[in-house]
């Protein structure tokens, strides 16, 4: 083995050590920008992988023709998540509108009236 080779493999192992540690920190608020922020960078990979696949190469096309799959699969279940996780912050049809009044807790009561206090 090269020292090159053991190089690269080093650098695939910590890059994969420090995105599990970093993406298992992230609170679920921002799963979403997250979710965003992959989809482009899966949207880069996929312009990569289709300049390997118009190679003169034989075995750059058929790996690059993988690859074409892969991301074009992950930029597309990203893009689909993604929206299936923005369609749980929106409003329902016919719910109304908060504005003023006391702030609602789960179960609809106003704080004061869990408290045991008069409103």
């Amino acid at each position: 083995m090269s020292s090159e080779w053991i190089f690269n493999l080093y650098v695939f192992v910590l890059a994969t050590f420090v995105g599990y540690q970093v993406i298992s920190r992230v609170p679920p608020l921002l799963h979403t920008p997250l979710m965003s922020g992959t989809n482009a960078i899966s949207g880069i990979s996929l312009v990569a992988s289709l300049i390997a696949a118009g190679s003169s190469h034989r075995l750059s096309q058929i790996l690059g023709c993988i690859a074409v799959a892969c991301a074009s699969i992950n930029v597309v279940g990203g893009f689909l998540i993604t929206d299936r996780m923005l369609r749980m912050f929106r409003r329902k049809p016919g719910a109304p509108e908060s504005g003023g009044g006391a702030p609602q807790v789960a179960g609809g009561a106003a704080p004061k009236q869990l408290e045991g206090g008069k409103s």
